[in-house]
């Protein structure tokens, strides 16, 4: 699996359709679901909390939990699904996360995070990975960071993403551990550099294309394995239409907004016709006209007329030839000038 790109577990965001409609910008990337718990899987609707459209492949399952049985047996049904990798949360500070003694707490106990480790190692054929920070509250995190990936490259694990910032589990909250605590690029560079043989992912504050192939260059001598983006992905989803030739080397051009949403159309009528909402799709696509023309047009349209009861895909027209419409007033303009 070539981890150059992946998009990060986002509660909330990446859902399903998010990721459908990812790929249809990006056939390389690496995606994820939200974090499902362990015990949601084992007792909760399956279909529900873990189904994926085929498309979305390659796929990755994170699971939240510290119980080894419980985060074995909940593997062991995502490999069933066809998840093509289980990854561990190890870096959610949110207050119910921590009340459940998973996410970002468990950078307290290294000896237990490589005990799920192994257990969801030892339940799936799949890739088994761990997603942390790199500490909590007043850890040092050259030991805190280093002592979890040590933990758990003990027991076979070979593949890492680092979130390059320390949760603040008293005193801030989820949003705010998102920017407040300050990035130390370097420390997961020293990782890489410290322990070449495992598979290294940063993670945090990467806003762009050039961010993460900055992060790829090994000009001080470490190359690392992988970027993870989040909110950039998410907010302003058309750069991913560049992704798999500026990263991945791939021959194929770059999609466009407009191509990345013929690609998603048959996805969406398929899931109109079972009942999904209009809106449950589109609300992922608000950003893709970023920076365009009759972006403003057509996110409101979208936003709007989205949410009416039987909106289909004559909504998602009018908001695609609004933005279309702009740009041509846009050119025309120009040319008379």
């Amino acid at each position: 699996m070539d981890r150059r790109l992946s998009i990060a577990p986002m509660m909330d965001w990446t859902d399903r359709h998010c990721r459908a409609f990812h790929r249809a910008l990006t056939a390389r990337a690496l995606l994820y679901t939200e974090m499902v718990t362990a015990p949601a899987v084992l007792n909760g609707d399956r279909e529900r909390l873990l189904g994926f459209d085929a498309v979305e492949h390659p796929v990755a399952l994170q699971l939240g939990g510290s119980d080894p049985a419980q985060l074995a047996e909940a593997a062991r049904i995502g490999e069933a699904f066809g998840y093509d990798e289980i990854n561990l949360n190890v870096g959610c500070p949110s207050d119910r996360v921590q009340s459940g003694r998973f996410g970002a707490c468990l950078m307290r106990e290294p000896e237990l995070v490589a005990d799920c480790m192994a257990a969801i190692k030892g339940a799936v054929s799949v890739p088994a990975t761990v997603k942390c920070r790199i500490g909590v509250d007043d850890q040092d995190p050259a030991v805190s960071l280093f002592a979890t990936v040590d933990a758990c490259a003990a027991v076979g694990i070979e593949t890492f993403i680092v979130h390059a910032r320390k949760a603040w589990l008293q005193g801030l909250s989820p949003k705010e551990n998102r920017d407040v605590p300050p990035l130390d690029y370097a420390l997961v560079r020293r990782l890489k550099r410290e322990r070449p043989d495992l598979s290294i992912s940063i993670n945090g504050g990467i806003a762009s294309l050039d961010e993460a192939e900055a992060h790829l260059d090994d000009a001080d001598g470490v190359r690392l394995d992988g970027v993870m983006l989040g909110r950039a992905a998410y907010h302003e989803p058309a750069i991913l239409g560049q992704a798999d030739r500026r990263l991945f080397g791939a021959g194929s051009p770059d999609v466009d907004a407009f191509a990345a949403i013929d690609r998603y159309r048959p996805y969406m009528a398929a899931r109109l016709a079972e009942g999904v909402h209009l809106a449950a799709m589109t609300r992922h696509m608000l950003g893709v006209m970023h920076g365009r023309a009759g972006a403003r047009a057509f996110r409101r349209i979208l936003t709007l007329e989205g949410v009416r009861p039987g909106a289909g895909l004559e909504v998602l027209d009018h908001a695609v030839d609004a933005v279309r419409e702009a740009e041509t007033r846009l050119e025309r303009s120009r040319e008379a000038a």
